[in-house]
């Protein structure tokens, strides 16, 4: 078969086409949210730009698809840590929201 044969080869979800090689996404699990978003940005840009060929243009889609679940994953993250901090300052337990806690806007002691 040729490099330009569209049968694809191996499972579904790890198909691919002969001749075609895979974006390289090892090193997304270990980018923080900035670098992850940054590159994520910049590989939208150059999709929409145009002027790719088809595989470069299956690469960028698919590693921009793997930095947008690592984005995913760490905003995913801040919201968890966001909820605890908020659960923490609120309140947990049947006294929350009594006027107790610093959600009154009390200050502390004076004098």
């Amino acid at each position: 078969m040729s490099a330009t044969d569209p049968k694809t080869t191996g499972s579904p979800a790890a198909a691919t086409v002969d001749g075609f090689s895979a974006a390289d996404t090892s090193d997304i699990a270990t980018m923080s949210y900035e670098q992850a978003r940054s590159e994520l940005v910049e590989t939208v840009s150059r999709l929409e730009a145009g002027g790719a060929g088809l595989e470069e243009s299956l690469a960028l889609w698919e590693r921009g698809e793997a930095l947008a679940d690592r984005c995913e994953a760490w905003l995913d993250g801040a919201r968890a840590r966001l909820h605890e901090v908020r659960a923490k300052v609120a309140g947990t337990g049947p006294d929350a929201g009594s006027g107790t806690g610093p959600e009154t806007g009390a200050g502390p002691d004076v004098g």
